[in-house]
């Protein structure tokens, strides 16, 4: 899944398309639009100039000069391409934004499961509402009083979007295994300077997967090794182990998470 790190990539990919007018929106397969029709995202969308996007946890915002904004939540398997628009499209292309026609914007999405809403002002605010602060903006202070009063396990405080946004399976796993505490350690019982070895672990991880545009398969990485026929850590050498946790696969080292 699109994790902050991918995010922040496709805000990129934004950047790099361009501040252009649309001048044709293709809708390929609506089953990725959120509460618009075809028929309004073009009315409404058509001749407008994207401004400038911005990303507040896994979602992304584009808006739109004089006009709404276009919202990406990304799901499973959504990504965004700045192409040519030349370039053959892909199998699972579902939203094409030709802009000035000198650039292709292509919103890519295999299961589609999230997608692209059309909105204004007051319902971005809702949005984010509902979100915590993003986690690119945490202090060391935020964070253990926001953890603090969490009642279930450390990561599922730090996958929940209330309360932290922008944290994903993979995310959590890699910054618990660097901080060295076990998954399920409940959230509440943590020290203020259990909370500071989180938020180092978790600084240090997002910057190198912001860099990497995702969170990074290196085999010095827990993430490089979870996916192993027999996964051992990259730090002792022990086996790791794997269970359910917030019903997702979560991966530790129960030697160095004890």
């Amino acid at each position: 899944m699109p994790e902050l790190p991918d995010v922040e990539g496709f805000r990129r990919v934004l950047i790099a398309c361009g501040r252009r007018c649309v001048t044709d929106i293709e809708v390929r397969d609506a089953g990725v639009l959120r509460g618009v029709t075809e028929k309004r995202l073009r009315k409404d969308g058509e001749g407008r100039r994207l401004g400038t996007a911005w990303r507040h946890g896994k979602w992304l915002f584009a808006p739109m000069d004089g006009g709404p904004t276009l919202v990406f939540h990304f799901g499973m398997t959504g990504s965004l391409w700045c192409c040519s628009p030349d370039e053959p499209l892909a199998a699972h292309d579902r939203l094409v934004l030709t802009l000035d026609d000198v650039r292709s914007l292509r919103y890519r999405d295999q299961r589609k499961l999230q997608g692209v809403q059309l909105l204004g002002d007051a319902a971005v605010g809702r949005i984010l509402d509902g979100l915590g602060p993003d986690a690119l903006a945490v202090d060391r202070a935020e964070l253990a009083e926001l953890l603090s009063g969490r009642r279930g396990a450390v990561k599922s405080a730090l996958m929940d979007q209330s309360v932290i946004a922008g944290l994903g399976n993979l995310l959590c796993d890699e910054i618990l295994w660097r901080a060295r505490f076990a998954p399920r350690t409940p959230a509440r019982d943590l020290s203020e300077t259990a909370c500071r070895g989180i938020h180092a672990a978790m600084g240090r991880v997002l910057r190198s997967s912001v860099r990497a545009g995702c969170v990074p398969p290196r085999r010095s990485w827990l993430t490089g090794r979870r996916d192993d026929s027999e996964p051992r850590c990259p730090r002792c050498r022990g086996a790791l182990c794997s269970g359910r946790l917030a019903g997702r696969r979560t991966v530790w080292c129960p030697h160095c998470q004890p």
